[in-house]
């Protein structure tokens, strides 16, 4: 369905960007078929070079690629935004019997194709750079006085693959340990492609260091790329993978509940489903519990289970700002930063990293998020 979709978007963008132009039909013809054909960027990667989560193309290519397609995505929703605004002035013209607008059609294409080759670059390099650290402070309710200014930084999203790769996740492993946290807490989609095509990739990853440990929960993309496979590799590298459990850490003297379920993606690949429940079972009485959970989703059942603090990616803010308002709906209305529900506070992260098949960012920006706990 994603790529017959592609498909009436590529149609749609030849149709308005190719006829209007002064050449020779076979050459409209030419631009016209890579139009569509480029609209099928990730058909052509999951037959010819691995599949649609991680083709297995060479960094410069995926750069370049992601560009193009970034390129052909704006400009789809430039034209979209074009004709709905020739429409508004072609009924107003009617009605007020004005002339035609003194601008021709090649020349509207020409700023709108500019502007989406420009947009896309600045996207592009916005996605694949390190990202900055993010601070914020949250306050919990019913934290004890042991625990305030206990220093956690999430990662999101980190999506290892040929695009971000282990040099890129070398310099976030830095970046993260220069921050001294108390806690490192990793919130799924670690990585696209097979635990062979990654080794480099992700080697980085068991170097993090954190006073009370590392942990992270599976996301959506674990389960396209050999699910048991990376639990077995992630837990090597001491990530400490928390599915559907927990792990109890002592802070001051106190316990503190980390948590981490599955990701809703789960039961579709024959895996246990996200479990708040069985993750909180047996845990120590009036300690504060913070959940990992990959999707947003749910928040408010992890509120009523007793959560105190959940922290989710999976959404990367929506990668494109406007864009945003469209993941927001599909995820219960969660999309970035710091929310209330009920007693229970949730941050979404705006990812760290993000799928090699769309490295766009524009006003979303990835980050490292430093996190500052204090008593409510």
């Amino acid at each position: 369905m994603f790529h017959i979709f592609a498909t009436i978007i590529g149609i749609y963008v030849a149709l308005r960007l190719v006829p209007p132009l002064r050449w020779k039909a076979s050459v409209k013809w030419i631009a016209g078929i890579f139009i569509v054909l480029l609209s099928q960027y990730h058909f052509i990667g999951r037959m010819v070079f691995g599949n649609m989560a991680s083709p297995e193309l060479p960094t410069g290519l995926l750069i370049f690629m992601g560009w193009l397609f970034g390129s052909f995505f704006l400009l789809a929703v430039f034209f979209l935004l074009k004709d709905m605004f020739s429409f508004v002035i072609l009924l107003w013209r009617r009605i007020r019997r004005t002339r035609k607008p003194p601008f021709s059609p090649n020349r509207v294409n020409a700023v709108l194709l500019t502007a989406a080759l420009v947009l896309s670059g600045i996207g592009v390099w916005q996605a694949v750079r390190v990202p900055d650290v993010k601070m914020v402070d949250i306050a919990i309710k019913g934290l004890p006085s042991e625990m305030d200014g206990l220093k956690i930084v999430q990662l999101s999203d980190l999506h290892a693959s040929r695009l971000l790769t282990g040099e890129r996740n070398r310099a976030v492993v830095d970046k993260t340990n220069a921050l001294n946290p108390d806690l490192i807490l990793v919130t799924g989609d670690l990585v696209d492609g097979t635990v062979e095509n990654r080794v480099d990739d992700v080697a980085p990853f068991r170097d993090f260091r954190a006073k009370y440990g590392v942990f992270s929960i599976p996301g959506n993309h674990e389960y396209y790329s050999s699910y048991v496979d990376w639990m077995k590799a992630f837990d090597g590298l001491g990530l400490n993978m928390l599915k559907n459990g927990h792990a109890v850490v002592i802070v001051n003297d106190r316990p503190l509940v980390i948590a981490g379920t599955t990701d809703r993606v789960a039961p579709n690949f024959g895996l246990p489903r996200p479990d708040i429940r069985g993750a909180l079972n047996g845990i120590p009485d009036n300690a504060p519990v913070i959940l990992l959970a990959h999707q947003p989703r749910g928040a408010s059942q992890n509120a009523e289970a007793g959560v105190d603090l959940q922290l989710s990616g999976h959404t990367h803010g929506g990668q494109i700002m406007g864009a945003h308002w469209l993941v927001q709906l599909l995820n219960e209305g969660f999309v970035s930063g710091l929310y209330d529900v009920g007693d229970m506070k949730l941050y979404v992260s705006n990812g760290t990293g993000l799928w090699n098949g769309f490295p766009i960012r524009l006003g979303r920006t990835a980050e490292i998020t430093e996190i500052v706990l204090h008593a409510g």
